[in-house]
């Protein structure tokens, strides 16, 4: 029969000691970059531990304590770690000990294990040092540390750790999940302050919501997915997003310390606040996640928001560029730019554009738009300056997100006011006008429109016909061209359809436009014919405008005088177009 392994009492109130401590979320941040306690020699014979700049924990080798107790010496050696505190003299230790149990005493964590006085000063730790350097340190305030006759901070043993992390900004995130922690135990969201039971990602979203204005409104409303089944079905090496839905999709096996998962939330609310997915237009998808990758890392390093993951996307060369601009530059050494991983991975864009199965799948109302630019307006009215300035780029993208471009119908009206001028009126006493009460024997001109068929205003339509061609594209677009010529007083249209070859229908009345036009043709699809056909017409205007219809799926097109385009919104063309492109929602 084997023999049962022996218990350590003391260890193993070290251990249940230090899990308190590791699940408060005031000190989760620093101890996601330390090891546990190790019982050695550095310790004093009357203390009970001490700390390394390396963050580093030596407790004494046989004292017994309970697991409160420990819990107590743990916490004040993390806050004085957290705090920066050096102890050149005694004043200064004992200055230090002050502030550091002053303040766990407000935090009721553990159990003193020093007599502690009934009041501290409420001096700073700096001031309070000179003071007792002139006066001598009181004895109600002496010895108040957990190392005995020695400092609680130590220095670092030679051990080939390297650089220590920046303690201070760890404690200040630590800070800043505590308070975050402190509001969902007041509103019931939570039974308690520990982070157990939540996982990092999640921890990393909520602090958004208490600590940063700025993403707060999108993290409230954004809902995170972790699956690992699904990230690895989709395979999704770190987190994808997908705006419509409001989903973030995280790989829980990914292994990423607290301030890494917050660049990461950061980077996908805003790639779905930015509408990366819905800017694509005819770009290639991951190329274009790339550049605004790119763009956005270069943002969240620049406001100091979390640590950037191994492995991100970032090139300060490009800092100051938009993602149009990024993109333009990428596409010009593909094989290089289609090498890059992403957040989802390697040729994987992490801009998804439509949810993942998954059960419990969020669902969302109208709007996304609206939702997303009132939550970026709104974060950014509420930015604390004291957090450090924004990127001029990022601000330029928000401020230009609370003046959304205008929808297709109005760009046509616009176009249409541009080059189809609308008639205008003129007097004449040729038709007398109604005369007025007040003068009856003054006649008055009459307004009169000109009826000179040469003078009257006049476009022409290309109309692609062939079978591709949806007839829902084709209404809208047909209805909008009708309404806008009886507002510009444009008695009939020159139209033209195209498919394999140009059928030229003349002259059509825009009311016949609207609803009772035939469409010839519905075999494959030709424009040039078309277009040539009316640059070369003799009842033409030389300075006629033309509007093209298409679904895209067609020739390159050549067209020598202004021209607009209206093509499906998911459309592209085969070639870089001259005139404006409406997309048709």
């Amino acid at each position: 029969m084997p023999k049962r392994k022996k218990q350590d009492p003391a260890l193993e109130a070290i251990q249940a000691g230090w899990t308190t401590v590791a699940t408060h979320p005031l000190f989760a941040p620093m101890i996601d970059r330390m090891y546990a306690p190790q019982r050695d020699d550095t310790c004093p014979d009357d203390g009970w531990a001490v700390i390394d700049s390396n963050g580093q924990i030596h407790t004494h080798r046989t004292r017994r304590a309970t697991p409160q107790e420990w819990t107590w010496v743990f916490a004040h050696l993390l806050i004085h770690l957290g705090l920066g505190h050096t102890t050149a003299d005694q004043a200064a230790g004992a200055a230090c000990d002050v502030a550091v149990n002053r303040y766990l005493q407000s935090l009721k964590l553990g159990t003193p294990v020093v007599e502690l006085p009934s009041t501290f000063p409420s001096l700073e730790e700096d001031r309070l040092a000179r003071l007792w350097r002139r006066s001598g340190v009181p004895p109600e305030y002496d010895g108040l540390g957990v190392a005995g006759h020695a400092a609680d901070v130590v220095a670092a043993r030679q051990n080939g750790w390297g650089k220590p992390p920046n303690w201070d900004e760890l404690f200040a995130a630590g800070l800043s999940a505590a308070a975050a922690a402190a509001v969902d135990v007041a509103g019931g969201a939570r039974s308690s302050l520990g982070t157990r039971g939540r996982d990092k990602w999640d921890l990393a979203l909520g602090w958004f919501v208490s600590s940063y204005p700025l993403l707060g409104a999108i993290a409230s409303s954004m809902t995170l997915v972790a699956d690992a089944e699904l990230a690895r079905g989709w395979d999704i090496h770190v987190a994808a997003v997908n705006a419509s839905a409001g989903e973030i999709y995280v790989n829980p096996l990914t292994s990423l310390t607290q301030n890494e998962w917050r660049f990461v939330m950061a980077h996908e609310m805003l790639h779905a606040a930015l509408r990366h997915g819905e800017r694509v237009g005819g770009r290639d998808p991951y190329l274009w996640n790339v550049a605004a990758d790119l763009v956005i890392n270069g943002w969240l390093l620049e406001m100091g928001v979390g640590t950037m993951p191994d492995g991100a996307l970032h090139d300060p060369v490009l800092k100051g560029m938009s993602a149009e601009e990024v993109y333009d530059r990428v596409t010009t050494d593909l094989r290089r730019y289609r090498k890059l991983a992403t957040l989802r991975g390697v040729g994987l864009g992490d801009v998804l554009g439509h949810p993942l199965p998954h059960a419990g799948e969020a669902a969302r109302a109208a709007g996304l738009d609206d939702i997303y630019r009132r939550a970026l307006n709104t974060g950014l009215a509420y930015h604390d300056p004291s957090r450090g300035t924004l990127p001029a780029g990022l601000v330029e993208e928000i401020r230009a997100l609370d003046h959304p471009p205008l929808a297709w119908d109005a760009q046509l009206a616009r176009w249409f006011e541009e080059h189809v001028p609308a008639v205008e009126k003129r007097r004449t006493y040729a038709r007398a006008s109604r005369r007025q009460s007040g003068t009856p024997d003054i006649p008055r001109p009459g307004w009169i429109r000109p009826l000179e068929l040469e003078r009257l205003p006049t476009y022409g339509v290309v109309l692609d016909t062939s079978g591709s061609m949806n007839r829902e594209l084709l209404g809208k677009a047909l209805g909008a061209i009708a309404s806008y010529s009886r507002a510009r007083d444009v008695p009939a249209a020159r139209v033209v359809y195209c498919d394999a070859a140009a059928y030229d229908a003349g002259y059509v009345p825009v009311d016949d436009i609207a609803g009772r036009m035939k469409v010839h043709g519905r075999g494959g699809t030709v424009l040039q014919p078309g277009v040539d056909l009316l640059e070369r017409a003799d009842d033409f205007p030389a300075q006629g405008p033309i509007l093209l219809i298409t679904d895209g799926q067609c020739d390159v097109v050549r067209v020598r005088r202004e021209h607009a385009w209206l093509i499906p919104r998911s459309a592209t063309l085969p070639f870089t177009a001259r005139g404006p492109v409406f997309r048709v929602e």
